[in-house]
């Protein structure tokens, strides 16, 4: 049965299938840009190679190969691969009490790989090959003792990622590699040629610029370099007292950053019709004492909002406790550093960002000064303290009112695994 490839896959994708069926090799990398096409192709080279895995084991004698795979954590496997496999085709996936699954004969191990405790699940076993989902994520260690377990005959690896800092491992050590066994393909956005040109326009509109724009456009491994919000725009992003009474919002929440010797922070943020935010007061202070100090604070806050979300800080738990005690509607704030910064700098890119700014004093010391470290890929720990209060609470807030779309996929490739 003859298959039209371009139905499936971008030309970017064909280049890359047909090495893979037809050539031998021992790890493929599919690195680059954010919706590019590097997890969808290697989701059915998954599927291909337990085929391929299981044949081969067959006429070795082996009645029940082994396969890993792996991501960050278990719930990324589910949401990048396992879920996506099902709403494409169909695949039922029935766990055991270890949590792994069998796939067309084949035994596949499910193992984290974000930090050395994962070890664990796959020390001392023979597999037959394994994937890898957002390799740039993996613990060095375990990704090594990954490699080392594909120690079965004619075992293969497949690695996803996006791109990081320019000193990785994973690009210093395999991708730039003169290995004979590892082939690595580099994705942009454009390579995608299934996206729409709306939606390709408003990618790049939208995504903040500098480090962003040229890992997830351009996937280009480089780092963070001066300031960290580059796209904030006195002139565009600030409102004042006055603007805010025009502006009707839906809700409002809190965002807490504990501190002392170094400035504690409460924001409070207001959001939209039209989900834009708005940062409408900053208490910002050294040497309070949560109980006598912070704790009034949020009450007066609640006097005027209402019984508001307060995302915290969940470094000081029993800070968080102490407001909780005093019935204040405290929740440990999701701290994701890097992801935090992607949500704040995609709502200043996209305008949706908005400060009062002249009764802000803290925010106007911190904005131009908070930059990213020069070697890691990580911002600076300085000047951070109101900016992290909002970093908490924009984040917290994305993701408790987030819904995530039900996913549409084709289903043209069934063919190709009969």
């Amino acid at each position: 049965m003859t298959v039209n490839l371009d139905a499936i896959y971008t030309k970017k994708q064909q280049t890359i299938y047909r090495r893979c069926v037809n050539d031998d090799w021992f790890m493929l990398i599919n690195h680059g840009a954010k919706r590019s096409g590097k997890t969808v192709l290697n989701n059915d080279l998954f599927l291909q190679e337990l085929i391929r895995v299981k044949e081969m084991a067959t006429k070795q004698g082996i009645e029940k190969p082994m396969y890993i795979v792996s991501g960050a954590t278990l719930g990324t496997i589910q949401n990048n691969i396992l879920t996506e496999l099902t709403n494409k085709y169909g695949i039922q996936f029935s766990f055991d009490k270890h949590n792994n699954f069998t796939l067309f004969g084949v035994y596949c191990v499910q193992a984290g790989h974000s930090t050395i405790a994962h070890l664990d699940k796959i020390r001392g076993m023979t597999a037959f090959g394994a994937y890898v989902n957002e390799g740039t994520l993996a613990n060095e260690e375990v990704f090594d003792e990954i490699k080392s377990r594909c120690s079965g005959e004619g075992a293969r690896i497949l690695v996803d990622t996006n791109p990081d800092h320019p000193e990785h491992w994973l690009l210093k050590d395999y991708i730039e590699s003169d290995a004979e066994g590892i082939i690595s393909y580099s994705f942009q956005l454009d390579d995608n040629t299934f996206l729409s040109e709306r939606y390709r326009k408003n990618m790049i509109e939208t995504t903040p610029s500098g480090m962003f724009t040229d890992r997830n456009i351009y996937g280009r491994w480089v780092s963070g370099d001066g300031v960290v919000y580059a796209d904030f725009n006195k002139d565009k992003h600030t409102v004042t007292k006055d603007d805010l009474t025009e502006i009707k919002m839906v809700r409002y929440f809190c965002g807490v950053d504990w501190g002392y010797e170094h400035f504690g922070a409460i924001v409070v943020v207001g959001v939209d019709a039209d989900g834009n935010y708005y940062v409408v007061e900053e208490h910002a202070h050294q040497h309070y004492d949560v109980e006598h100090d912070w704790v009034p604070i949020a009450k007066e806050i609640i006097s005027r909002y209402g019984n508001i979300p307060f995302y915290c800080d969940s470094a000081r738990p029993e800070y968080v406790k102490k407001f909780k005690d005093k019935k204040i509607h405290a929740k440990f704030a999701s701290k994701k550093v890097m992801l935090g910064i992607e949500t704040v700098a995609t709502l200043i890119k996209s305008d949706q960002f908005y400060i009062n700014y002249d009764e802000c004093p803290r925010f106007k010391d911190e904005i131009y000064k908070y930059v990213w470290h020069k070697t890691k890929d990580e911002p600076v720990e300085e000047f951070d303290d109101v900016l992290d209060a909002i970093r908490y609470a924009l984040l917290s807030d994305k993701l408790v009112n987030s819904k995530k779309p039900k996913t549409e996929e084709l289903n043209a490739l069934k063919s190709l695994l009969r």
